[in-house]
């Protein structure tokens, strides 16, 4: 993964036709610097000189976000290697041609995600406020231009250490099946009351509300052993590979959010049971149900399905009753043994009916003897 790697550029922001126009040439400057190479060919010529077909070549940068250029000079060098690495793995029967159209709309979306939080955010807090006379580019470039190389190396180690955790995930799994069709905890944390927010705020502060949730929800998920699936603003999506860290999850994000005085209240949804997993995002009726439970969840608590519940108590983080937990202490004392230990409380709710998937039994969760651990 290095600079020359980069496919057709930031075509999708720009008209790359624009260069033969009178086009800025600070701003093909910075192009250049961040490509590492100059634009030389037409699509076409793209396509010709890696030896895949024009149709080919258009799926691939379609797929990886890029705009259709028509036939203007615009590409480079490294669309051309880009072009040849992947027909190279269709060629050789590594990936078929579905396949490595899936990994190129993965990257490209993931990434372009990435460049557009840097542009927006981190290199604008970065810049300093242009003197009279300079643009903002004009301050940019040289800050580019120390910045790349190592964001570069970083990408590359994060994408390592991501790649050798989903890789020990995958090895650990019990069967093949088990790789695609998986059993997880999967649960939606929501902020109450977001949209009347979102009348009543300012953009700029909307915008450090829902980065400082998503950061809490990052930071916390990450920390315990979950994973984030995905941020939808007021939402986040996360899973785990036990029912127990993802109840722990939960909750942390539940009681930490309600220590900050900023923040709105919270809801979580959970489900436990068997999800597809593609291109590192969750379906299934599990993640559905989650996502209705957060729905009728109350505020500030944790709501979880039946199947849930179930495999917490299997795995003994949480009796099926404290009448339950009071005998098996009583038993045990009588015995001159030592008491199991919960972690977990749950209650049953009523059963209701939820949108498209019928009657539940939600369980309502909370820390044994009401501790924050």
């Amino acid at each position: 993964m290095t600079v020359d790697d980069t496919g057709p550029g930031e075509q999708d922001r720009t008209d790359p036709s624009a260069a033969d126009s009178g086009e800025d040439p600070l701003a093909l400057r910075l192009e250049q610097l961040i490509l590492g190479a100059e634009r030389r060919y037409t699509p076409f010529q793209a396509a010709r000189s890696a030896g895949v077909s024009m149709e080919l070549a258009s799926r691939f940068w379609r797929a990886m976000g890029f705009a259709d250029i028509g036939q203007a000079k615009a590409l480079t060098e490294a669309d051309v290697l880009a072009l040849r690495r992947l027909a190279g793995l269709v060629e050789a029967g590594l990936l078929s041609e579905a396949m490595a159209v899936q990994v190129a709309r993965s990257t490209g979306q993931t990434t372009a995600r990435l460049a557009e939080w840097q542009i927006d955010s981190f290199l604008e807090g970065l810049t300093e406020p242009p003197e009279p006379g300079m643009t903002r580019t004009e301050v940019t470039y040289p800050l580019i231009e120390l910045l790349l190389p190592e964001l570069e190396e970083f990408l590359v180690y994060v994408w390592r250490r991501q790649l050798a955790a989903a890789t020990g995930r995958v090895v650990q799994a019990a069967d093949d099946e088990e790789m695609v069709d998986r059993r997880l905890a999967v649960g939606f944390a929501d902020l109450v009351g977001f949209t009347r927010l979102t009348r009543r705020m300012e953009e700029e502060e909307l915008g450090e509300l829902v980065e400082a949730f998503e950061t809490t929800a990052a930071d916390l998920v990450a920390a315990r052993g979950g994973r984030l699936i995905k941020t939808l603003g007021d939402e986040v999506l996360f899973a785990a590979d036990d029912a127990g860290t993802a109840a722990d999850i939960a909750l942390r994000l539940v009681e930490t959010l309600a220590h900050d005085e900023t923040m709105p209240e919270l809801r979580v949804g959970m489900a436990f049971g068997t999800v597809t997993t593609r291109m590192g995002d969750v379906f299934g009726t599990t993640v559905n149900l989650a996502s209705r439970l957060t729905s009728i969840a109350p505020r500030d608590a944790v709501l979880m399905d039946s199947a849930f519940a179930q495999e917490l108590i299997r795995a003994g983080e949480a009796p099926v009753s404290e009448a339950e937990a009071a005998e098996a202490a009583a038993a045990a004392e009588k015995e001159g043994e030592e008491a199991p230990t919960y972690r977990f409380a749950l209650q049953p709710m009523w059963q209701r009916p939820v949108r498209g998937l019928g009657v539940v039994e939600p369980w309502l969760l909370t820390r044994r003897d009401g501790r924050q651990q």
